[in-house]
C-alpha cells in the first residue's frame, strides 16, 4: 500500500482488524507485520493516535565530515535550528576525558534541536573549548552553522572521531523531539580537531530513528 501510494508519507495506517479483514490474516500476523515495519523505521507510531507512514530517511556518508547545516543543505532540505541551552562551565569529567583537558576548565556548551523542512531531527549537545569558540557566545546560533562560525574565527578544522550506538528516545528527549519515549534513535558522539591535532569539540546528537540513517561504502 505504501509502495503504491496508496498510503502517503503521514498518513494514518489501516486498524490491525481492517488489514486482518482485507487481506485474510490473523491479528498476530498483522501485529507482527506493523511492529517489522515500525523497526524498519517505514512507518512510526504516536502514543494515543495510532501509526503513521514515516518519511523517507535522510542519508548521511559516514566517510565525510560536514555539520548538520552543511549536510542538511546538500539534500536541498531547509535548516533551523533552536537554542535550548548555551553556558560557560566547568569541564565535567567525561568531557573532560574526550577534549583532554582538565576537569573543570572552562568550556562552553550548546544544546540545540536541530530541524529540516520543519520537522525536528536531532538535538545535539556541543562542548566547546572556550578559548576556541568564545566568538560564538556573540551569535545567534539558532541562525548560523558552528563549523562555518568557528572557521570565521580562525578554527582549521581537520578531522573528527565519531561513533554511532543504537539508542531509545528517553522521555525529556522525547517531548522535544516529538516522538514517543522508547523510540528508537541513532546515538552520534563525536571528537572533532584542528590542523594542529589539537581536540576542540565533543558533540552527542540523538537522531530520530524514523528520520535519519547512516551509509558507508567498503572496498576491499
Amino acid at each position: 500500500m505504501i509502495e503504491s501510494e496508496e498510503l502517503q508519507e503521514g498518513q494514518l495506517i489501516p486498524s490491525e482488524r481492517e488489514l486482518c479483514e482485507r487481506y485474510g490474516i490473523s491479528r498476530m500476523t498483522a501485529r507482527q507485520a506493523i511492529m517489522e515495519l515500525v523497526n524498519e523505521g517505514v512507518l512510526y507510531r504516536e502514543q494515543g493516535k495510532g501509526t503513521f507512514v514515516a518519511g523517507k530517511k535522510v542519508q548521511q556518508e559516514a566517510a565525510r565530515l560536514t555539520s548538520f547545516t552543511e549536510d542538511m543543505r546538500e539534500r536541498g532540505m531547509a535548516v533551523s535550528s533552536t537554542v535550548l541551552e548555551m553556558e560557560v562551565e566547568p569541564a565535567g569529567p567525561v568531557v573532560a576525558r574526550f577534549l583532554r583537558v582538565d576537569e573543570g576548565e572552562r568550556i562552553i556548551r550548546l544544546k540545540r534541536l536541530r530541524n529540516a523542512d520543519g520537522e525536528p531531527m536531532a538535538l545535539e549537545t556541543s562542548h566547546l573549548l572556550y578559548d576556541v569558540a568564545r566568538g560564538t557566545l556573540e551569535v545567534d546560533m539558532s541562525k548560523s552553522s558552528l563549523y562555518e562560525e568557528l572557521r570565521r574565527g580562525g578554527v582549521s578544522i581537520s578531522h573528527a572521531e565519531q561513533s554511532y550506538e543504537a539508542a531509545l528516545v528517553g522521555e525529556a528527549d522525547a517531548e522535544v523531539l516529538g516522538v514517543a519515549p522508547g523510540s528508537p534513535a541513532l546515538l552520534i558522539e563525536r571528537v572533532t580537531f584542528d590542523a594542529k591535532g589539537r581536540a576542540f569539540e565533543y558533540v552527542r546528537s540523538v537522531y530520530r530513528g524514523d528520520r535519519y540513517r547512516i551509509t558507508s561504502v567498503l572496498r576491499v
